[in-house]
């Protein structure tokens, strides 16, 4: 199941990149490029950091073929070019959610301590999105946002962790984890919500 979860963060924050990479009119190469950064960025330093070898896709090269896919498939759609910033939100709160329950729960299966585990599960959901960022000359999203991100993140792996300590079943807690992450992600930014001494 975790593997299905890592697909789908993967789907989403490519998705999150090839926007953003539209948005800067990059070419093919530009925009498969930041698409694979996005995609790969988090879960590939949560495999080094794990010594997980090879790193998850490596192991998995179909990865790499459907971000090539879905890179081609974009410049079908010259609005992308053209979406506000605000289109991100979406792709990018749900690639966190999917990437850091996934990332929670292989450093989980690795062995760790819960406390490392929420943090591994953290940086999987949220160092995608920075060098995304970067790559397409802007300040990373979870600096220049005041609202909670890193934050959700943390709680919601949190929640995953809890939720299997008290028996609830692992595809559950799962669902429940991701959603939490989302729906914190969201109402962070329909409702203000940062922690305090945030400006």
């Amino acid at each position: 199941m975790l593997q299905l979860i890592e697909i789908l963060g993967i789907i989403s924050f490519a998705l999150s990149g090839i926007i953003e990479a539209r948005r800067k009119h990059m070419d093919l190469v530009g925009v498969y490029t930041v698409a694979l950064i996005a995609a790969f960025g988090g879960g590939t330093l949560r495999d080094l950091f794990l010594d997980r070898t090879p790193l998850f896709w490596v192991a998995n090269p179909a990865y790499a073929i459907v971000i090539l896919m879905m890179a081609v498939g974009a410049f079908l759609f010259p609005s992308l070019a053209r979406v506000p910033d605000r289109v991100l939100l979406l792709p990018d709160a749900l690639g966190l959610g999917l990437f850091s329950i996934a990332g929670t729960g292989f450093a989980l299966d690795a062995g760790v301590a819960p406390f490392i585990a929420a943090l591994l599960g953290t940086t999987t959901g949220v160092f995608g999105g920075v060098i995304r960022d970067v790559i397409a000359n802007e300040v990373p999203f979870i600096f220049r946002n005041k609202y909670l991100y890193a934050t959700a993140a943390f709680a919601g792996c949190w929640l995953y962790m809890l939720l299997m300590i008290i028996g609830v079943e692992k595809g559950l807690a799962v669902i429940y984890g991701i959603t939490a992450v989302v729906v914190l992600r969201l109402a962070a930014l329909r409702f203000g919500l940062r922690l305090p001494g945030g400006h």
